[in-house]
């Protein structure tokens, strides 16, 4: 059952990928499924999707030549770094790996068009702080297996950041530098050994989704009120037994699932009664 439970989350998440693959690159373009053709072709191969595949290795080594490619997708590669010239490939505006072990980033410098990063199943243990270079990127998702990760002080710095994700590790220390990246809207830190969450949420002048699934967490501060757009928050398989009463001034919020804490029976309908809009789960 948890094998099959797994693979419809994995085949979900699939999906999800691949719908996100199909909104970048110029519109009608070919998606290249074979390496060595896109190789042969080199010019004007804008998308590429080289999931489930066992590269060559000496074709690896080349994707550096192709310089118009906008959108890279790889899944199940059996590959942990990055070939030769990929950091050329400034022209790349969406990046996504799956289930490859990459210990490390590929250097960002001349990756300043990227819109789109996500690595899935990654063994890297740092966020690099050139990730400030990428001052284009939109969304940024981060999965590892559950290894030590370090946040840098210069994710701030990224304006345009609007969806971040950020689970399955285990922080070294509170990601207040996530608190200070100016333009969230989505914001999810699963399954991340998060003990507690700042107070300073009058910064989240835009947030729409909070998700704080799996952590340590005992209290919210009072002051999530102060993020008057949040639409969604999720704190499930946490240690709260209670919400913060402020939580009723949220205005905009219209689902809150709280199942998998100690929240008693009582407690969950006055939970209903402070909050009369909102789907609450529990």
């Amino acid at each position: 059952m948890y094998k099959l439970i797994v693979l419809i989350v994995f085949f979900s998440l699939c999906g999800k990928a691949q719908n996100e693959f199909d909104k970048y690159g110029p519109f009608g373009s070919q998606v290249f499924t074979d390496l060595k053709l896109a190789l042969d072709v080199e010019k004007n191969v804008y998308k590429m999707d080289l999931s489930y595949q066992k590269l060559e290795p000496k074709l690896y080594a080349k994707i550096g030549k192709l310089k118009d490619l906008q959108a890279l997708k790889l899944s199940g590669n059996e590959i942990s770094t990055f070939p030769p010239g990929f950091s050329d490939l400034s022209n790349l505006i969406y990046f996504a790996t799956y289930n490859n072990e990459f210990s490390e980033f590929p250097e960002f410098k001349k990756l300043g068009n990227l819109n789109y990063l996500e690595f899935f199943g990654a063994k890297i243990d740092s966020i690099p702080c050139q990730i400030a270079y990428l001052s284009k990127l939109k969304t940024f998702k981060f999965s590892s297996s559950n290894d030590t990760l370090k946040i840098p002080p210069t994710l701030k710095y990224l304006k345009n950041l609007k969806e971040l994700t950020i689970e399955n590790c285990v922080l070294d220390s509170f990601p207040k530098d996530i608190f200070k990246i100016p333009n969230l809207t989505y914001l999810n830190l699963s399954n991340a050994n998060v003990f507690y969450i700042t107070k300073h949420f009058e910064r989240f002048t835009g947030l729409e989704v909070l998700v704080l699934d799996g952590n340590k967490l005992n209290t919210l501060p009072v002051e999530i009120y102060l993020a008057k757009k949040l639409r969604l928050l999720s704190v499930k398989n946490n240690f709260l037994q209670k919400l913060p009463d402020s939580i009723a001034q949220l205005e905009h919020l219209t689902l809150l699932d709280v199942r998998g804490n100690n929240f008693s029976k009582q407690y969950i309908e006055e939970l209903k009664a402070l909050l009369p809009g909102c789907e609450i789960r529990f």
